[in-house]
């Protein structure tokens, strides 16, 4: 038992790292799990090509939303139960799509999973908070690399579920994956003794949101319903609006659910432009190699693969990446994450010059997709840890989780993007290898574009943040956006 007095023991924090990791990677696979399993969907429910694409703009809407404000209230009441909250409405979202009979049903089921986004922000404010401070940029930077890995894996291994299984099984697989997560969560990861309290701010949360929807469904649509199309202006038109009126809502407001302050500050702010970008790149990549190796070799450019064989070309992304992001944590927490950063977008950048340039075997793809996984691992970890160290302890979920938005925005962009040039280079029903060629440029000048925005991010001088001592309550304050602690502290922090 626990002597009176005494806080009880708190798992060490690698095994909350290993259960953290465990979470954000059953949420990384959903991100694109689904995609090469999206004519097997059409197929089986009998439903049109624009139905089924809402089984990715549903989720992609629905997360978009969640993700900033789960990450508010994470900060506010709790980041373990927010989290815990985040995977058991996944977990039912994903049960819901494994038994759907119908389309409407499997978008509904969408939809929830896309709340439980917020698994990424949280897990990033628990580190924050319960690490020694010399392990928070080598863990941020492990689990920053589950979503570039989780993005690879699930391209492949939806691919062999499709092949051998069915497409239910695909989120039968997700649903095993996210129990056990939310299981080891609610057992071993400990509350964090950092939080924020105050009122929900719900007219943010309903302009961010409206704001949000309405960019994000005008993107999805544009190709589909034309760019120039009444509706996706006024879509577009709309979201500037209510985008716009969220900001100034929110500079006025006492309590904001995203302060504008701190994403008006330099380093936040580049940061996230960087974080559109980088999602532009990465989601690109994973759409367009796929469809030029399975394309015929009557093309006079594709290999003529298979939908499992086409996941097997991004493997080396996925692999690298699982190496990149933790030692991109450990450089950053020597020489600060913005050097990394630089370096990672510009091994990116290389990595879609050489594709552009060279895609006539399949060593160098794998070359290719293998470099960007260096730089997207680089990247992604380090963008992160720019945003933890530039904001406040209290503020961290929603920060982080307004950069997962950035990503989701940019990858939506890029996606479309690559997407109208194909289309707009058909010949005899396939994509031009010219057509191809001029994706992967526009690309490269995206992720130059991005490299360029990580040269303005100012240095950060490490600081050291204010530890508690173990066992000494702190006195709580009447004004609500002070921290309090949460029970006590472990010795283990103040050997850090």
């Amino acid at each position: 038992m626990t002597p009176p007095g005494h806080a009880p023991a708190r798992p060490h924090h690698n095994l909350t790292l290993a259960v953290l990791l465990l979470a954000t990677l059953s949420y990384a696979l959903q991100q694109t799990l689904v995609s090469p399993a999206l004519p097997a969907i059409q197929r089986d429910l009998n439903t049109s090509t624009t139905a089924v694409t809402y089984t990715l703009t549903a989720f992609l809407l629905s997360a978009s939303v969640a993700t900033p404000i789960a990450g508010r209230l994470g900060d506010m009441f709790g980041k373990k139960r927010m989290l815990v909250i985040a995977l058991g409405v996944f977990a039912f979202g994903s049960l819901l799509c494994a038994f759907a009979p119908s389309i409407e049903l499997l978008i509904a089921g969408r939809v929830v999973q896309g709340g439980g986004a917020a698994v990424f922000p949280l897990s990033f404010a628990i580190v924050r908070d319960e690490f020694p401070r010399e392990r928070v940029p080598g863990a941020v930077g492990t689990l920053s690399a589950t979503f570039g890995i989780g993005g690879g894996a699930g391209v492949v291994l939806s691919g062999v579920i499709v092949d051998h299984l069915s497409y239910e099984w695909v989120f039968r697989f997700g649903f095993l994956v996210v129990v056990a997560a939310l299981f080891m969560a609610w057992r071993f990861v400990p509350e964090s003794p950092v939080t924020s309290p105050a009122k929900i701010d719900w007219g943010g949360a309903v302009l961010m949101s409206g704001g949000l929807i309405a960019l994000l469904v005008g993107v999805s649509e544009g190709n589909h319903w034309g760019w120039t199309d009444a509706r996706i202006l006024g879509l577009f038109a709309t979201s500037a609006i209510l985008l716009l009126g969220w900001g100034l809502f929110e500079y006025r407001h006492p309590q904001p659910l995203v302060d504008m302050a701190m994403m008006r500050e330099r380093t936040v702010l580049t940061t996230n432009l960087a974080g559109v970008l980088v999602g532009f790149g990465m989601f690109s990549l994973f759409i367009l190699v796929p469809q030029f190796v399975q394309a015929p070799e009557s093309t006079g450019y594709g290999f003529g693969a298979s939908v499992t064989e086409a996941g097997l070309f991004l493997l080396p992304a996925t692999a690298v990446t699982l190496v990149a992001g933790p030692v991109a944590g450990w450089l950053g927490g020597r020489i600060g994450p913005q050097i990394p950063l630089a370096g990672g977008l510009l091994v990116a950048l290389v990595a879609y010059v050489f594709l552009a340039l060279e895609h006539s075997s399949a060593t160098s793809i794998l070359v290719a997709t293998g470099l960007f996984g260096l730089g997207l691992g680089f990247a992604f970890a380090s963008m992160i840890n720019v945003i933890i160290g530039a904001v406040e302890p209290t503020k961290t979920g929603v920060a982080t989780g307004m950069n997962t938005i950035m990503r989701t925005i940019g990858g939506s962009l890029g996606g479309q993007v690559a997407a109208a040039i194909l289309t707009g280079h058909l010949v005899n029903g396939y994509a031009s290898e010219h057509g191809f060629a001029v994706a992967f440029w526009v690309c490269a000048a995206t992720v130059a574009g991005a490299f360029g925005v990580a040269l303005l991010i100012p240095r950060q001088k490490r600081s050291a943040e204010p530890e508690v001592a173990t066992g000494v309550p702190l006195v709580e304050t009447e004004t609500p956006t002070v921290p309090r602690v949460v029970g006590a502290v472990p010795p283990r922090r103040l050997a850090s």
